[in-house]
């Protein structure tokens, strides 16, 4: 015979599920939460100037440049992109907080690349492995816990900013009782950054979460530092740019990808002064010239396929130009298979998808790694 649970069963039931759902959450130590500015916890990376000279800790320019650049070029140097923070704990969680700047929206981008964040773990064999990304939601704070469970074994991590929004402040949370500090593993090296500069595209659009933005690709493949100066709609060879990325400090190579922001005729008319600027205070760097990528509809567009090869050629043409005058530490890379052998790698036909970065990433490896392996 069947018994029917009456209304006073099903109550008790789900008081007694719902006293020992409290009592195994309270079980679980309380998370706390440290501010990723303090140097002693955290290691931040791929910076190119000090928390002193630029307009908030998390500005990717000098302050000394906002009135000396357009307000849309200082407002992109407000996105976190390429950023990153290091640390170490025996933590069996880690979670995040953060307040936006902007709460961005981009139609053609997730919102997990706009305004997320992600995690990577240091795996025995020295390779970065990605973890668990955030979920922006419709308000300006995020939360949210990576992982739960872990071994409580002491592990090396790495977290990345939002690509196309900004930070009024962040802390990373872990168990109240473990121990979270400095990395013991400089990755990525120490001392060494390259610095990128350019546009959209090198900012990270489209990227589904910054871990696969190309910089940060470059960074755990290299195991240097790589410093984004990717802008929006911004790069387009201001000659303050050169004079300010001459001021960073241990780089061992410059990547100009400035051609989809500029006309022909800037293509024509900057680039020499551009690079120029560069070589004369900073003659020992090298420097690498990227050309212009080919977009996904150029070959069937009459206009592009006519328009983007001239400005190749006016970059190009001043390439020739600079390295007659001196060939050491000037180098050029061409356009081919930047994001892949086929229309695949692109979004909306000019920014990339994660397989994308994937390939450019690839594309540009093999030219800088021999520098890293120089003495």
């Amino acid at each position: 015979m069947k018994i029917k649970p009456t209304l006073k069963t099903l109550l008790a039931s789900l008081l007694i599920f719902s006293f020992f759902t409290v009592v195994a959450e309270e079980k679980k130590p309380a998370m706390k939460f440290y501010d990723v500015l303090d140097k002693g916890t955290f290691r931040m990376i791929n910076r190119a100037y000090g928390y002193d000279e630029t307009g908030t800790p998390f500005t990717r320019l000098p302050k000394v440049l906002k009135d000396s650049v357009r307000p849309t070029l200082w407002d992109r140097s407000l996105c976190t992109s390429g950023y990153g923070f290091r640390f170490a704990t025996d933590s069996k969680r880690i979670g995040i907080e953060y307040n936006l700047l902007w709460n961005a929206h981009l139609p053609h981008m997730a919102y997990t690349g706009i305004k997320g964040t992600d995690l990577y773990i240091l795996r025995d064999d020295g390779v970065w492995e990605f973890v668990n990304c955030n979920r922006p939601t419709r308000d300006s704070i995020q939360t949210k816990t990576f992982v739960e469970n872990l071994d409580g074994k002491m592990h090396e991590y790495m977290l990345y900013l939002p690509l196309y929004d900004g930070i009024n402040w962040m802390r990373i949370g872990v168990d109240s009782t473990a121990y979270i500090g400095l990395p013991q593993v400089p990755s990525p090296a120490l001392n060494k950054k390259i610095v990128f500069y350019g546009t959209s595209v090198l900012q990270g659009g489209c990227a589904t979460r910054p871990g696969m933005v190309g910089t940060s690709i470059i960074q755990r493949d290299l195991d240097v530092e790589c410093v984004n100066l990717g802008f929006s709609g911004e790069g387009k060879m201001d000659f303050c740019m050169a004079r300010a990325m001459a001021q960073i400090p241990d780089v061992v190579a410059y990547v100009l990808d400035p051609i989809p922001n500029c006309t022909e005729m800037m293509c024509d008319t900057l680039t020499y002064d551009f690079v120029k600027i560069l070589r004369t205070l900073r003659p020992d760097v090298p420097i690498f010239m990227v050309e212009g990528m080919e977009y996904s509809y150029e070959k069937y567009d009459s206009f592009f396929r006519n328009y983007l090869p001239r400005k190749n050629e006016k970059f190009h043409n001043n390439y020739l130009k600079l390295k007659a005058e001196n060939p050491d530490n000037l180098y050029y890379i061409d356009r081919y298979n930047q994001w892949g052998p086929d229309n695949e790698g692109t979004v909306d036909g000019i920014h990339l998808t994660d397989i994308g970065f994937y390939f450019y990433a690839k594309k540009i490896e093999p030219y800088l790694e021999p520098l890293l392996k120089q003495k």
